[in-house]
């Protein structure tokens, strides 16, 4: 392995005007990453011995990553109580999920950068997409139910709110480095006809919708709210998607437009089978996308099956609280 990176001029300036000849070769190549993490360790340990209260104070200020949300906490915590009172009425599990997650969550399973994720020096990193972490869970759970029955179909689904942490810089304003995210995962095993793919689609967006309904009884305003299916078979299952997606989540939530977006170009590659996203409108007109989903291959990479499924999505609940501001009203 060649110590100079071509796509990282950055790195190649360090290793070339700052470190020894072979040592990026050896960190990787050569230290275990228990021998590794001892070294960063005492690495940072040092590091840490040269700060001053005042240097303390102004990294705590020019940090993008340690600044407190500017929304309101009280808010936040309605809405992460919201969410979890309605996960439970579709039969999702919340779980409180830990801060950290094994070291390549997001790059060994969903394939993105890891320069993306907050890495810390004990082979873990900070929870970047709480989706990530709970198709691990799904994965571990869907194994011991194949342990018991090779053919079970029994489904998993498992729910968290969690605050994210993202490393790249996102354009635009209000787009911190950490936010409140509202995360479900429905995990299973391929039933033919894409019945368990309909079934979950249905059931997920039910979900957010619920909690969306949830909000403006909260006094959320929200004057009105956008589903978008995206096929991504090419038209193999539309007819399906169709009459068990929409048109059954169209009879159940009157009022709320329900559509295919055939031109969206987001998440092919990423998503398989079939997406979705919900779009809500505030009361002065302007639309914001708050939600996105679609099934992944990720439990069946996990657990070498190519029959197992999963369907993943999130929900803004930090977009949802800054964007839709809340007018006063008695709580329910």
């Amino acid at each position: 392995m060649s110590d100079l990176s071509e796509s990282d001029p950055w790195l190649d300036r360090v290793l070339r005007e700052g470190a020894a000849p072979g040592l990026l070769s050896a960190l990787v190549e050569r230290l275990s990453p228990t021998d590794l993490q001892t070294l960063l360790l005492e690495v940072y340990r040092r590091r840490a011995a040269t700060v001053t209260p005042g240097g303390l104070l102004r990294a705590y200020e020019r940090n993008r990553f340690t600044a407190p949300s500017v929304l309101d906490a009280g808010e936040l915590a309605r809405l992460d109580a919201l969410g979890h009172e309605r996960l439970a009425r579709h039969g999702f599990t919340g779980l409180a999920l830990s801060p950290v997650c094994p070291l390549g969550t997001n790059s060994a399973v969903a394939t993105v950068d890891q320069h993306k994720m907050v890495t810390t020096v004990r082979n873990t990193e900070v929870v970047s997409d709480a989706t990530n972490v709970l198709a691990l869970e799904c994965a571990v759970r869907r194994r011991e139910l194949l342990r018991a029955d090779p053919r079970s179909r029994r489904r998993v689904r498992l729910a968290a709110t969690h605050r994210v942490v993202r490393a790249q810089l996102f354009a635009g304003p209000g787009m911190p480095a950490h936010f409140a995210l509202l995360a479900l995962c429905t995990a299973g095993r391929a039933e033919g006809s894409f019945a368990f793919e309909t079934a979950a689609l249905a059931e997920q967006i039910g979900v957010h919708l619920d909690v969306l309904r949830g909000a403006r009884e909260l006094g959320h305003r929200i004057s009105a709210v956008h589903v978008f299916l995206t096929d991504l078979t090419e038209g193999r299952h539309r007819q399906a998607l169709r009459e068990h997606v929409l048109d059954r989540l169209a009879r159940a939530h009157p009022g709320t437009t329900f559509a295919f977006d055939d031109d969206r170009v987001s998440g092919r590659g990423y998503y398989d089978g079939a997406c979705f996203e919900i779009r809500a409108t505030t009361s002065t007109g302007d639309d914001h996308s708050l939600g996105d989903g679609g099934f992944t291959t990720w439990t069946a990479g996990l657990l070498s099956d190519a029959k197992e499924r999963l369907l993943i999505s999130g929900l803004g609940l930090e977009r949802l609280c800054g964007l839709f501001h809340r007018h006063t009203v008695l709580d329910p």
